[in-house]
């Protein structure tokens, strides 16, 4: 029986389920970090210091990584960490998650391929917006029958997002036209920042280089044009920020990994409001974010490989896929007979 204290023992339950489910199979030295410090009495006591909503994982590691400490020893991140830890808590306290990861866009791009345009594109949980720029990417999906390339009508994009297809993936001839792009975010970032582009690559696994070299590429082409992007709660602000789209565009509000963030009886509250909106609504959430809607077994699917197969795209409320939340894989799913 654990003698931990409440709070401690959360702490330490989180950081051991993250490196077991999330860091397992993408960074390795991520995995190593958090069950070492799941196990740590000294290091817990800290970061049960930091507001509740800071002490995840992705915080506390990114935080330290922009300070410079050795991730990939658990030993010696210990010993930076307790002799660092009044530095690093000031940074973990003012920032939150918000992995800007431009690869998402290959998930949803071909749940727009139905939609007529032109598109309002509303994004929640945007951070800096790099997701809300689909048509100005390129596109390499990797298919059993070859590789399916998008590029935008000026050629190939200095951002070419790659990523393995299963199934009826009904892929778009063209990048959609989207005319209005906003986002709503409690703490949106701004690329021209430095400081705000040097947190989104922390909050990029250490060994996922590519990630990193995308996000600045990314991050250029937002900067030549930033959207729009509110600061606020997504429950009060999804409505009046919807209502600013151009009329004569087509409303496409979507979001990856946000509401799961969201209390669950918000959830519930989420989807009544979003449902009450013009236009469509694309979702990657995990398949625990929201109740009562209709999902598919992922166990019917034995040729998911390197998908991570809990998370769920959905359209407007059905499921059409199963999605990587990082853009790296997506299985879409037959329509019902």
């Amino acid at each position: 029986m654990s003698t931990l204290a409440p709070d401690r023992g959360r702490t330490a339950e989180r950081y051991r389920l993250w490196g077991l489910r999330d860091a397992r199979g993408l960074s390795p030295s991520y995995e190593a970090l958090a069950l070492a410090v799941a196990d740590d009495e000294d290091v817990l006591a800290l970061i049960d210091t930091l507001p509740v909503r800071q002490r995840l994982p992705t915080i506390v590691f990114a935080a330290s990584r922009i300070l410079g400490a050795p991730v990939s020893d658990p030993r010696a991140w210990r010993e930076w960490f307790l002799g660092s830890f009044d530095e690093l808590a000031p940074i973990a306290a003012s920032r939150t998650t918000q992995t800007n990861e431009a690869a998402r866009c290959a998930l949803y791009l071909p749940a727009l391929t139905g939609i007529d345009g032109p598109i309002a594109l509303l994004e929640l949980g945007a951070s800096a917006g790099l997701c809300l720029y689909p048509d100005r990417y390129s596109y390499r999906y990797a298919t059993p029958d070859g590789v399916v390339s998008l590029d935008p009508p000026d050629g190939r994009s200095a951002v070419v997002l790659e990523c393995e297809a299963l199934g009826p993936v009904p892929f778009p001839r063209r990048p959609p036209e989207i005319v209005w792009r906003a986002g709503i975010d409690l703490n949106p970032l701004d690329v021209r920042s430095p400081d705000d582009l040097a947190w989104l690559e922390a909050l990029i696994f250490p060994e996922h280089d590519d990630r990193r070299s995308r996000l600045r590429a990314a991050a250029a082409i937002v900067a030549e044009e930033p959207p729009r992007l509110f600061r606020g709660d997504i429950m009060e602000l999804l409505k009046p920020v919807a209502a600013q789209a151009p009329p004569d565009a087509t409303l496409v509000v979507v979001h990856t990994v946000a509401v799961s963030y969201l209390p669950k009886p918000d959830r519930a509250r989420f989807l009544e409001r979003v449902r009450e909106l013009p236009g469509h609504w694309v979702s990657d959430e995990p398949q625990t974010a929201f109740a009562g809607i209709p999902l598919a077994d992922p166990g019917d699917f034995a040729e998911l490989g390197t998908l991570t197969s809990d998370f769920a795209l959905l359209l407007d409320g059905r499921q059409v896929a199963f999605a990587q939340p990082h853009g790296r894989a997506l299985r879409w799913l037959r329509p019902p007979e």
